[in-house]
């Protein structure tokens, strides 16, 4: 069982860091040179929209499984870097949840109405949250590498 949890420990962040790869150096890029922001825009918010169902079902998988094995061994019994991937998790969620709740929830907003300039500025504050996720959890993948 609890190799089962690690595999799927795994599975969600391969998802969460996987997916905001192919958005940040794939889709964005590509889309931002191609396309206008008529159509760059409502691409952009309706792949987020599918993304982040994906990435809220990985936090799920990750806070079950994540406390599924600490329960195994106890918080004292935990390596540091496992206290470490659980702080920098709390953290990328944490913004996450304000990602989604804040910047893209007024992109959403904007593209419906057709504001591009508004929806153009929501992206330009959701980019900088997503990249800093991004780096989060490779230092918690990093953590729990080099800190056994």
């Amino acid at each position: 069982m609890e190799l089962l949890a690690k595999f799927l420990h795994l599975i969600g962040a391969i998802i969460w860091l996987g997916g905001i790869a192919f958005m940040l150096w794939a889709l964005r890029p590509v889309a931002s040179v191609q396309l206008q922001p008529p159509a760059r825009l409502p691409l952009l918010a309706s792949v987020m929209a599918r993304f982040f169902g994906a990435v809220w079902a990985s936090v799920g998988l990750l806070l079950i499984t994540g406390a599924y094995m600490l329960g195994l061994v106890g918080m004292k019994g935990a390596p540091i870097g496992w206290h470490l991937m659980m702080g920098i998790g709390v953290l990328m969620f944490a913004l996450f949840g304000h990602l989604y709740f804040g910047p893209f929830r007024r992109l959403k907003r904007a593209v419906a109405l057709a504001d591009w300039p508004q929806a153009g500025q929501q992206m330009t504050r959701i980019h900088p949250l997503v990249v800093v996720n991004f780096v989060l959890g490779w230092l918690a993948i990093a953590a729990v590498l080099f800190l056994p």
